[in-house]
């Protein structure tokens, strides 16, 4: 049986990411580097052969910010028209593609919002809280920022994203045979460091106040999904004999899989 995923994907490298600097609502393109480097995380990453493959994606989130979505059109997912600027459903792809991607531009996977912090690196905001005579061991898991968010409005919007996610598309897809061809189920998250940092501690469940030690680079790609149960009779001769994968109440954190052996196959003959 089949384990629907979700792929959280950063966006490219910008100037203010290079610097430090937080950037929830400015608007900032993404530098020369920073598209190539998309573009070759898409080469390496999609495909009927890869990690993520097109025929198999339920729906695709992404923030308002340009940089996101400009990051998802670099992906080569069979987005190709540039996305606008207004919420909602907004269907792209490729004719050739077993089904067209959907893609929906939500307010509930934009940055967040550093309200006095916005544009400002981490050591100039220590700087500006100590002449204030505020702590100076900002932390905002904890703290959140002044004139922006705080954890919880953060985790409220996270959690009616990921309620939406489970509900939408896991939910269907859970039970299905990996082989059916009309089996989807994987979501793609295109957004922003801190928010998807956030995204995947509420989706197994934790707090951002106790603490976030999650690292997700300009450019990056995680991977969520529902965690392993051994069956009942310890029979570990057989993967998918050996566990139970479909568990939507065990939301787990996939630090790593093993490379499809196909794609080995075929680069070892290349």
């Amino acid at each position: 049986m089949s384990t629907p995923r979700v792929f959280i994907i950063r966006h490219g490298e910008t100037e203010w990411s290079l610097n430090g600097r937080h950037t929830g609502i400015s608007e900032l393109p993404l530098t020369a580097n920073g598209e190539k480097r998309i573009r070759a995380t898409g080469k390496a990453l999609v495909g009927d052969d890869r990690l993520i493959v097109p025929s198999k994606i339920s729906h695709i989130y992404v923030s308002p910010r340009r940089r996101a979505q400009r990051t998802l059109e670099l992906l080569d997912l069979g987005c190709h028209e540039r996305l606008g600027e207004d919420d909602g459903n907004i269907e792209h792809g490729k004719e050739d593609l077993i089904s067209r991607v959907k893609v929906q531009i939500t307010e509930d996977i934009r940055e967040w919002d550093y309200g006095d912090y916005e544009g400002k690196t981490s050591p100039q905001v220590r700087e500006e809280r100590k002449a204030m005579g505020l702590k100076e061991n900002w932390d905002i898991w904890r703290d959140g920022c002044p004139g922006g968010e705080s954890p919880t409005d953060v985790s409220e919007r996270l959690d009616r994203l990921i309620a939406d996610i489970r509900t939408r598309f896991h939910g269907k897809a859970m039970g299905k045979k990996p082989d059916d061809e009309k089996m989807k189920g994987d979501v793609l998250v295109v957004a922003h460091g801190h928010i998807l940092r956030a995204f995947a501690m509420r989706w197994i469940g934790r707090g951002l106040t106790e603490g976030v030690s999650l690292l997700l680079e300009a450019g990056g790609v995680g991977t969520l999904r529902y965690g392993f149960r051994s069956a009942p009779d310890g029979d570990e001769t057989d993967s998918s004999a050996s566990y139970e994968h479909n568990r939507i109440e065990e939301p787990a954190i996939l630090l790593g899989g093993a490379f499809v052996v196909d794609l080995v196959d075929n680069i070892e003959k290349s």
